[in-house]
């Protein structure tokens, strides 16, 4: 989705460059007062037909991308208002995560059916046959559908045998799995945040660029300017994501150069989080509780907690791989800022879990770090680098892959006890996963390990990210080939995580 909503991506990006470029270069505050000029240039707007307007939403961006909230509609506040509550070298995230800029949405249809010149006024009209409600009519040169009638069953869309009726249905609204996206007054989209898992598809899916998420770009660039000794942690999924001529090491060392002391790959805590689920699984399924569900994808357990508060309980306990990840650095060194740097827009909010907040200090995507990358003109491909010793293992390198979570964990589990053969089931994307745990609290899939991604692909196609999902699938498939280690098991750089982990009781 990303390659193909590039002019979406484009003015994101500017966003964040031009956010970073003020954190870098220590300006006042002030300047991000006239700053949608330089992301917006020139006098005739060019996507929307007015420069006003996409200045303004631009200005909105900039608010989210330092942390704030958007502006209400119908009060003045400067864009900088309130701006110095986040000057400060900590994360400043205050939910809502995300948000709708309200004069960015246009307003697009709901769900609707709608018949085009295709069709050819049939004698059969299978279309008015199966029409249960009797709202559609034959007109003078097509069928006509009765809107205030119509309820949206959609079986004269499957039944005309000219695809003659088309369903369009609102973006946002049609990815969001758990139902959150509602309208306000005036028919713009409109986010419960009571129902939200901060998955954050809409955002990728708006073709507008209406929806967007808050981020810590500018807390942690404070953070690197005041002398703290930051760590990166980087999410598997990364292999491809910063073009298709960069390597491994050269990311690793681009990002270094905006001032980290080290980055380390999350796929050691991967690793980290195998031995836990599979030691668990063994250890609890099914004398305990009947299946059990990943830990890995906050928006999955969220999802659970909100909606399947009942088997809440058969969702891992173990730690996801950013939690694992963070707690490894901060072993080595305790002075250790921890960022994680990854594809996911819900990881923002797992870092304020009370079980995590401790090791994990920022949050940042790939898209905003190719942000903060720009404003530094930091060309990753051109980048001389040495290798370095491996981290993690070939099972810990294919988690962002749907099915690679619980094909590790099968893996592992069933090393630690060969006579034992586990059962797999994944799902991705919220509607999905919903589909899976009903079958599972019928009792249909008893004594399996459930794997849910809130994304269609896997981690590899989070909201933040770059490239396409095939181009990195390929490119992660080929950087767990090349892995030393092919099982945690094997991971030499958590032999005391893995004693513990298999001896305790």
């Amino acid at each position: 989705m990303k390659e193909i909503y590039g002019p979406i991506v484009d003015i994101r990006r500017r966003v964040y460059a031009e956010v970073a470029r003020i954190a870098f270069g220590d300006y006042d505050m002030s300047e991000l007062e006239d700053s949608s000029y330089r992301i917006v240039p020139g006098e005739v707007g060019r996507d929307r037909g007015d420069i006003f307007r996409e200045r303004a939403i631009a200005e909105e961006m900039v608010r989210l991308a330092m942390g704030m909230d958007i502006r209400q509609i119908g009060e003045y506040k400067k864009v900088t208002d309130g701006f110095d509550q986040v000057d400060i070298d900590t994360n400043a995230y205050t939910k809502p995560l995300i948000n709708v800029i309200k004069f960015a949405c246009e307003a697009c249809p709901t769900k609707s059916y709608f018949v085009t010149n295709n069709c050819r006024k049939c004698i059969a009209h299978p279309c008015i046959n199966v029409c249960p409600v009797n709202a559609i009519s034959m007109g003078k040169d097509s069928t006509i559908i009765d809107k205030d009638k119509c309820i949206r069953c959609g079986r004269c869309h499957e039944a005309c045998p000219y695809n003659a009726i088309v369903m369009y249905d609102r973006p946002c609204a049609a990815v969001c799995g758990v139902k959150a996206i509602g309208s306000d007054d005036f028919d713009r989209a409109d986010i419960d945040q009571d129902k939200c898992v901060a998955c954050g598809r809409c955002i990728a899916t708006c073709p507008f660029g209406a929806i967007s998420d808050k981020t810590q770009i500018f807390q942690l660039i404070k953070a690197i300017k005041s002398g703290k000794r930051i760590y990166g942690a980087i999410a598997p999924s990364y292999i491809g994501q910063f073009g298709p001529k960069a390597k491994p090491m050269q990311i690793l060392e681009g990002i270094k150069q905006l001032g980290f002391k080290d980055v380390i790959e999350v796929a050691l805590g991967a690793d980290i989080t195998t031995l836990h689920e599979a030691k668990e699984y063994l250890e609890r399924v099914p004398d305990k509780i009947p299946f059990m569900g990943t830990s890995c994808c906050y928006s999955w357990s969220l999802m659970i907690k909100k909606n399947f508060p009942e088997i809440y309980e058969q969702v891992s306990d173990s730690g996801s791989p950013m939690r694992y990840t963070a707690n490894y650095i901060k072993k080595i060194d305790p002075e250790a800022v921890v960022v994680f740097i990854g594809p996911c827009t819900s990881k923002k909010l797992e870092a304020l879990d009370t079980k995590v907040k401790s090791d994990v200090d920022f949050v940042v995507t790939f898209e905003e770090v190719m942000g903060m990358l720009a404003a530094k003109d930091i060309d990753i491909s051109s980048i001389e680098f040495e290798n370095e010793e491996e981290e993690s293992s070939a099972l810990g390198r294919g988690y962002p892959i749907a099915g690679g979570v619980a094909q590790s964990v099968k893996v592992t589990a069933e090393i630690l006890e060969p006579e034992k053969e586990i059962n797999i089931q994944g799902a991705n994307s919220l509607d999905e996963c919903i589909k899976m745990l009903k079958i599972a609290k019928a009792g249909k899939l008893n004594g399996y390990l459930l794997e849910g991604m809130a994304c269609p692909g896997g981690c590899i196609a989070g909201v933040g990210t770059i490239a396409a999902l095939g181009k990195v699938k390929r490119s992660v498939e080929k950087y767990m080939k090349e892995a030393q280690f092919k099982t945690p098991l094997e991971n030499t750089k958590i032999e005391s995580e893995k004693t513990k982990i298999i001896e305790e009781k």
